[in-house]
């Protein structure tokens, strides 16, 4: 499957075009992409993969580039490999992250890696942000896209995908900006309260 995708012609440049037609498609190529072999020979190796990953982070802020990156992030390197269902999955991933932040580790488990690293899922965050903030030109648009911002990060937030205090600095000031909205009070106070 992995040769059809690179055989589809799909580039790091065409990404976001595929992401905004067919997110479900995106989604699963880039799982295939990213879980591929580093010696696959298949031109997917750790450059092109961070090239792929870069484009995903850089896109411009809409619905769908967020449910890719939020299904990116909600996806294991282990959790592929290991099989189970996508909940089992989940629920292996969230313990794992957990034992991460708390520095305890099974030693007889393989560890748990994330598919979409969280330099990435940061890098993306800073993109929406920056977009909900240059859009004053539409008010209704811009605050259409800070709520629907503000309920992806609450996502990410409540999956232990990102950690508060890595962001904290940056959302808070968001938060503040537009606290005229509803969902930017609430993610304020879930940024407040951990």
């Amino acid at each position: 499957s992995l040769r059809l995708i690179v055989g589809s012609g799909l580039t790091p440049q065409n990404l976001p075009r595929l992401v905004e037609k067919n997110p479900i498609v995106a989604i699963e190529a880039l799982i295939l992409i990213l879980t591929a072999p580093e010696e696959s020979g298949s031109g997917t190796g750790t450059h092109n993969k961070n090239e792929y990953l870069s484009a995903l982070a850089g896109m411009d802020m809409s619905i769908h580039s967020m449910e890719v990156v939020n299904r990116l992030a909600m996806h294991s390197t282990a959790g592929a490999a290991g099989g189970g269902n996508k909940k089992q999955q989940q629920q292996q991933q969230r313990r794992s992250q957990m034992a991460m932040r708390d520095g305890s580790h099974n030693e007889g488990r393989a560890m748990i890696q994330p598919l979409l690293h969280p330099e990435y899922i940061h890098l993306y965050i800073s993109t929406c942000i920056s977009t909900c903030e240059s859009m004053s030109y539409d008010r209704h648009l811009q605050n259409k896209s800070v709520r629907l911002l503000c309920v992806f990060l609450q996502s990410l937030i409540r999956n232990g995908i990102v950690s508060v205090e890595d962001l904290f600095v940056e959302v808070q000031a968001f938060c503040i900006e537009f606290s005229r909205i509803r969902e930017a009070a609430t993610l304020f106070q879930i940024l407040k309260s951990k």
